[in-house]
């Protein structure tokens, strides 16, 4: 068995997200089973170069993790040949130009999302990535969740017949700062620093809505800011210039409708942070991130209308759960394989920058939904 060490510069990984789910349960994971194995004899070694811009923070990590390789010069690690794959995690607004970066290095790409602050932007990524012949992912961690993987097996046997709808809430209580920390960086809820809940959410919906039901079409949004006044990791009070709100419909290519209702300014009542409930004429079924949930046509209840009779049924008690019907690894890791199956071992891989782009179009264009109080269509992108 031959040892390939591959040298990964991560940026971004001092933050909640590319902390825990990238470093340590990616990444930090696949050091602990002994690499990847790419099945011909070759086990891939991530070694990863913690990037940032605040040095005792990016040390502290490093130390904690027994890592050595930190910098806070990315252009001097973006020049360094021994890297081979960048990896961003940064805030929204500073990804572009830093991919950009890397795109002109030649090194293969790896990145959060939203890819960029717009369209245009998210397109020449993709195009200068596919000229430069790197290759590119982008993460897309909802559908290798073990409740809509389950929803997708659903989906592919058929089981739903002709689906009619999709309903998707997502979304939790974030607190205001004052009383409680919050659970969000304050740039989450500026407009000038790349924050707001459409183009956080609306690229996940994207993804989930393709992979699963098919291409969007349209879009009608509303997005709207319920809490207009926060306190920020200092405890200084702010104004939210972003949306942390947005309530959408999309219709999909095939004719279902999808209704999905993002915030940050919600109780939770469900079983999950995020559920989507599937309607198609053979039967229903229920996801949230680990579970799901069906009901065939075959053994659907009758309720009827009566608001003077107490309902006797109880509705949840009467929907099968889905067997997991083997292991699911974490969703991050899993993808993270992928990405390096397909650059190492020339394995297909779908979740590129063009996939990413398509996510930024949908919160553009649900903004400008919003914005003109209209539905909006939304074009094809082919790479």
């Amino acid at each position: 068995m031959t040892r390939k060490t591959v040298r990964i510069a991560m940026n971004g990984v001092t933050g909640r997200m590319g902390h825990r789910q990238h470093l340590v349960r990616s990444i930090l994971a696949l050091r602990e089973q002994g690499g990847l194995d790419l099945g011909d004899g070759t086990v891939l070694w991530p070694e990863p170069i913690l990037v940032g811009r605040r040095a005792p923070v990016l040390e502290a990590l490093a130390e904690r993790h027994g890592l050595e390789a930190v910098s806070t010069d990315l252009d001097a690690v973006l020049a360094d040949d021994s890297v081979d794959v960048y990896f961003d995690a940064q805030v929204t607004s500073a990804r572009e130009e830093a991919l950009r970066k890397a795109i002109a290095a030649g090194k293969h790409l790896y990145t959060e999302k939203p890819t960029a602050t717009g369209l245009a932007g998210a397109l020449e990524l993709a195009r200068l990535a596919r000229d430069a012949g790197v290759r590119h992912g982008v993460v897309q961690d909802k559908i290798f969740l073990p409740g809509l993987l389950k929803l997708k097996r659903l989906v592919d046997g058929g089981f739903f017949g002709r689906i009619l709808s999709v309903r998707g809430e997502f979304g939790y209580w974030v607190f205001e700062g004052d009383w409680q920390p919050a659970q969000r960086p304050s740039w989450n809820y500026r407009g000038e620093d790349g924050g707001g809940i459409v183009v956080d959410m609306f690229p996940h919906w994207e993804y989930v809505l393709h992979e699963l039901f098919g291409r969007v079409t349209s879009v009608q949004a509303l997005a709207t800011t319920h809490i207009p006044r926060r306190w920020d990791e200092q405890g200084k009070p702010y104004t939210a210039t972003a949306d942390d709100a947005a309530y959408g419909i999309f219709e999909l290519e095939g004719g279902a409708v999808a209704q999905i209702n993002s915030s940050w300014a919600v109780r939770v009542h469900r079983d999950e942070l995020v559920e989507f409930q599937v309607d198609g004429t053979e039967g229903s079924a229920v996801a949230g991130l680990r579970h799901c949930r069906a009901q065939h046509r075959g053994a659907t209840p009758r309720p009827a209308w009566d608001p003077d009779v107490p309902t006797t049924q109880a509705f949840r008690e009467q929907w099968q759960e889905i067997p997991d019907n083997g292991g699911y690894d974490n969703g991050f890791k899993a993808q993270w394989e992928l990405f390096l199956r397909h650059v190492y071992a020339d394995t297909p891989y779908r979740w590129d920058l063009f996939a990413g782009a398509r996510g930024v179009q949908l919160a553009e264009l649900g903004l400008k939904s919003s914005a003109e109080g209209r539905r909006v269509d939304v074009p094809e992108i082919t790479p």
